[in-house]
């Protein structure tokens, strides 16, 4: 009996027969693409990279890695990925033919040259493909992102400078993370983040650096300590601390101090004077009930 398998000349990928039975057992066809996938790329890429090869959504290929990861075929997952590696390989030709059967996409592509006053590339194309079809952010809100981006390179450099794909692709996958998937979504988070730097001001002031802007790391810390519930008031005895330890603000030893605040539910001036720890109070309290009982 002749063969029924059509060679190509490039039989390069071999599966054991332990990894086929799993396969095979689970049922799972998406499962098995993907690791045929994988072992073509001899499993030197994360399986989620491999979306846009396999032209699948976020939902669809997490699935079947979960799948694999079940099986025991790929490994345990550890500390996630960084966007760059994470991100799916989209080749020319999936990036032609969104372009040619998804009017949506075409606009959207078209609305965000006009935003960064640029024609895109291919390259610039597949991160708003990874955006829509791998993170699942619909075109409005992926519009948004790059509007935000925009607006905070402007401000923070100047007029005529612009945001570069790779950043706009690094803050869709912050953006993915915080769950903001929706036009409301985008709406609330851009509001807090507006409310916060118009606030930053006065947390520079408070440190005693004046009126200039924060440059980006310092940017970070305050808005992170925002983040925490902390007041400028709050910040700048951090800040009085810091100074007499170090005879200088020096921001990372400044942090230490009030993570540990933040700890411990100290946010407030009089809180953190008071040393007012509503857990210790309540465990205190709950020692002279103890106590109590004994002379009963």
């Amino acid at each position: 009996m002749s063969g029924c398998l059509v060679h190509t000349g490039d039989e390069g990928v071999a599966l054991s027969g332990a990894a086929v039975k799993r396969l095979l057992d689970r049922g799972d066809g998406d499962a098995a693409l993907l690791y045929l996938a994988l072992l073509r790329r001899q499993g030197a890429v994360p399986p989620r990279s491999l979306a846009g090869e396999l032209r699948w959504d976020r939902g669809r290929i997490e699935a079947a890695e979960n799948a694999l990861r079940e099986l025991g075929l790929v490994a345990p997952e550890q500390t996630p990925p960084a966007p760059a590696e994470e991100r799916p390989v989209y080749q020319r030709s999936d990036v032609a033919e969104r372009l040619e059967g998804s009017g949506q996409f075409r606009s959207l592509v078209r609305a965000v040259e006009e935003k960064l006053g640029k024609r895109l590339t291919t390259a610039d194309i597949a991160v708003l493909l990874g955006l829509s079809d791998y993170l699942g952010l619909p075109a409005d809100v992926i519009f948004l992102l790059v509007s935000h981006c925009a607006e905070r390179v402007r401000s923070r450099y100047g007029e005529g400078r612009r945001p570069g794909m790779k950043q706009i692709e690094k803050e869709g996958y912050a953006w993915a993370r915080m769950g903001i998937d929706s036009q409301e979504a985008a709406a609330a988070y851009l509001r807090t983040y507006a409310r916060r730097q118009e606030d930053l001001p006065r947390y520079m002031r408070a440190l005693g650096l004046g009126d200039r802007a924060p440059v980006p790391s310092e940017e970070r810390y305050l808005l992170a300590w925002q983040e925490m519930g902390f007041s400028p008031e709050a910040v700048a005895l951090a800040c009085d601390k810091t100074v007499l330890k170090c005879h200088e603000l020096k921001w990372a030893y400044c942090n230490g101090i009030l993570k540990r605040w933040h700890e411990a539910g100290l946010h407030t001036v009089e809180e953190i004077e008071a040393g007012d720890r509503p857990a210790a109070k309540t465990a205190g309290a709950d020692r002279r009930k103890d106590d109590a009982w004994k002379y009963v």
